[in-house]
């Protein structure tokens, strides 16, 4: 695969392709500025007919739409967002699949860590803001150099949320640089 010109867009698009080799076949996306490698790397997984995409502008209709695709499936649904108080949003569809055993993969966005706790607008902690409701949460590393990392990140993401025999949520926190995206490899 060709280097991207934006790491974040060559991570999002290694991670999105791994967990659809695993085996999500939804991506839910309500977008955002700094959640845009994602999504376009998602709206490249529906053109080339790997996945169905569902976009939703709301973050709370887009964690229960997951929600309720990962309850009907009993296949984790992957649901993308931007940083900040969206990621807040999720949070009552994240309780349900907890609560309900239900498989459901959280992929937000995030500034790298240089940019957090700055006092900058519409700034969030977002890592572990789910607390115990997840079955693994990672703050990954920022995209730089070799992104390989980040299929294993999709493994355990997936492994954790669609176990054998305990399902449930599991959150990837992405902290992206700019450029935000650039073109799909």
């Amino acid at each position: 695969m060709p280097a991207a010109d934006s790491p974040a867009t060559e991570a999002a698009c290694v991670l999105l392709d791994a967990l659809v080799t695993l085996g999500v076949r939804h991506l839910v996306v309500s977008p955002g500025s700094r959640s845009q490698a994602l999504a376009l790397a998602a709206a490249e997984l529906e053109r080339q007919q790997r996945i169905t995409l569902h976009v939703r502008l709301d973050e709370r209709s887009a964690g229960f739409t997951a929600l309720g695709i990962g309850r009907e499936t009993r296949t984790p649904a992957a649901v993308i967002c931007t940083s900040g108080t969206a990621v807040a949003n999720l949070l009552p569809a994240v309780l349900e699949a907890h609560h309900s055993g239900v498989p459901m993969i959280v992929l937000t966005a995030d500034r790298p860590p240089e940019l957090r706790g700055v006092g900058a607008n519409q700034t969030t902690d977002q890592p572990g803001l789910f607390g115990s409701a997840t079955r693994l949460a990672v703050d990954a590393p920022v995209p730089e150099g070799s992104v390989r990392e980040f299929r294993d990140l999709a493994v355990r993401a997936f492994v954790a949320s669609a176990g054998q025999s305990v399902q449930g949520v599991t959150h990837l926190n992405l902290p992206f640089r700019e450029p935000l995206a650039g073109a799909i490899p």
